[in-house]
C-alpha cells in the first residue's frame, strides 16, 4: 500500500469509505486530547503550581512531542493495536462491511468520551478504544474477530497501571518525604512549585507516546481495510506526515481542555500539596514509559489516578476520597463492556443498513 501523503491522498478522494474512516479517527484523536489531556495536567492545577490555562497549552505542546519522539523511537504499542483485531474474514466488496464496522466503532467511541466528558468522570479513551474495535470484529467474525494473543496485554496493561501506579506513587511520596524532611518548607515549596510544571509536562509527553501510537495503529488500520488488505503492516516505518497529523489534532484537542476532570481528578480524588502532585507526576510517567517500551497500552488516565491514589495513601487512607475513586472505578469498569456493546449493536446496525 502507497504510505506516501500523495498516494494517501489519492486513495481518500477515489474512497469515499477510506475519507470517512479517516475523518473519524481524527475526530477521536481529536477527542482523546480534549478529554484526557486534563488527566495528565491535573495535579499542576489542583496544587496552583500552573494556572488552567498556561498548564492546558504546555499539554498541547508537550502531547505534540511525545507522538512525535516516542513514534520515531518505539513502536511496539501501534503494533500492538493493529493486531488486536481480525477483520480480515470478512470479505470486503463494494459495500466493504469491515470498514462499515470500523466506522461504527469510532462512532461509538467518541459518543462514549463526549458523555463521561460531559459528566465530569474521567473516563479511559485507550479502554474505549480497545473495547470500541473489539465489539465491532465480534459483531462481524464472532470471537474469532479477536487476536487474544495481542488482547492479553490489556489485562497486563491493566494490571501494570493499577499495582505499578500505585505502588510507584506510594514509593515515590515517602522517598521525596525522607530526603527533605532535613530541609524546612520555605526550602523547599519553591522547588517543587517549579518541579510539578516538569511534572505536568513529562505527563502530557508521555500522555502523547502511549495514545499517539494507538491512533496511528488504528490508521494504518482503516487504511488497509479500506484497500480491501488484510496483511500485517510494517510499523517500523510509519510515514512522517502520519505523526504529524496525529500530532497536531491531539494537541488542538488538548487545547481545549476539560477544567471538569481536572477538578474530579486533581481536586476532588485527594487534597493534594506541591510535592506530593510532583511525586504523582513522576510516578505515572514513569509508569507509562515503561509500558510505552515494552509494547503493553495502557490507560494514561488510570495510570495518573492510581498513581494519585498511592500518593493520597502514603500519609493515611482517609485522604483519598474514596466516593470519587469508586464513581471513577465504576466507569472504568463499564468502559469494555458499555463502549464495546455501544459499538457491537452500532455495527450491526449500520452494516444491516449500508449492506
Amino acid at each position: 500500500m502507497d504510505f506516501t501523503l500523495v498516494g494517501f491522498l489519492s486513495e481518500v478522494i477515489s474512497n469515499p469509505a477510506l475519507m470517512i474512516t479517516a475523518l473519524l479517527v481524527l475526530g477521536v484523536i481529536f477527542v482523546n486530547g480534549w478529554t484526557d489531556a486534563p488527566n495528565a495536567i491535573a495535579t499542576c492545577v489542583s496544587t496552583r503550581s500552573l494556572g488552567p490555562k498556561a498548564a492546558i497549552m504546555m499539554a498541547a505542546v508537550f502531547n505534540f512531542f511525545g507522538v512525535f519522539v516516542m513514534t520515531l523511537v518505539n513502536q511496539k504499542v501501534a503494533q500492538t493495536i493493529y493486531n488486536m483485531v481480525d477483520f480480515s474474514a470478512v470479505k470486503t466488496d463494494a459495500s466493504n462491511p469491515a470498514m462499515i464496522a470500523l466506522c461504527a466503532a469510532l462512532f461509538g467511541i467518541v459518543v462514549w468520551a463526549t458523555a463521561a466528558w460531559y459528566f465530569g468522570i474521567p473516563t479511559s479513551e485507550s479502554h474505549a478504544l480497545i473495547a470500541g474495535i473489539s465489539g465491532a470484529a465480534i459483531a462481524m467474525g464472532g470471537m474469532g474477530g479477536i487476536n487474544w494473543t495481542e488482547w492479553v496485554k490489556v489485562l497486563y496493561g491493566l494490571a501494570l497501571s493499577t499495582v505499578l501506579g500505585f505502588g510507584l506513587g506510594f514509593v515515590t511520596v515517602k522517598t521525596v518525604e525522607l530526603i527533605c524532611r532535613p530541609l524546612s518548607r520555605n526550602a523547599t515549596e519553591g522547588f517543587f512549585g517549579k518541579a510539578q510544571i516538569l511534572g505536568g509536562a513529562a505527563m502530557a509527553f508521555m500522555h502523547g507516546a502511549q495514545d499517539g501510537q494507538k491512533f496511528i495503529g488504528v490508521f494504518i488500520l482503516g487504511m488497509f481495510i479500506a484497500k480491501g488488505q488484510g496483511e500485517t503492516a510494517d510499523f517500523s516505518n510509519v510515514p512522517f506526515w502520519l505523526i504529524i497529523l496525529v500530532s497536531v489534532v491531539m494537541a488542538v484537542g488538548t487545547s481545549i481542555g476539560g477544567y471538569r476532570i481536572i477538578k474530579a481528578v486533581g481536586m476532588d480524588m485527594v487534597k493534594l500539596k506541591k510535592y506530593q502532585g510532583f511525586s504523582a507526576d513522576l510516578a505515572a510517567s514513569a509508569c507509562l514509559l515503561l509500558s510505552s517500551l515494552t509494547g503493553i497500552p495502557v490507560s494514561t488516565t488510570h495510570t495518573k489516578t492510581t498513581a494519585i491514589m498511592g500518593v493520597g495513601a502514603a500519609k493515611r487512607l482517609s485522604s483519598v476520597n474514596w466516593g470519587v475513586v469508586k464513581e471513577m472505578v465504576l466507569t472504568w469498569v463499564l468502559t469494555f463492556p458499555g463502549c464495546g456493546l455501544i459499538s457491537y449493536i452500532i455495527t450491526i446496525l449500520a452494516v444491516s443498513i449500508f449492506k
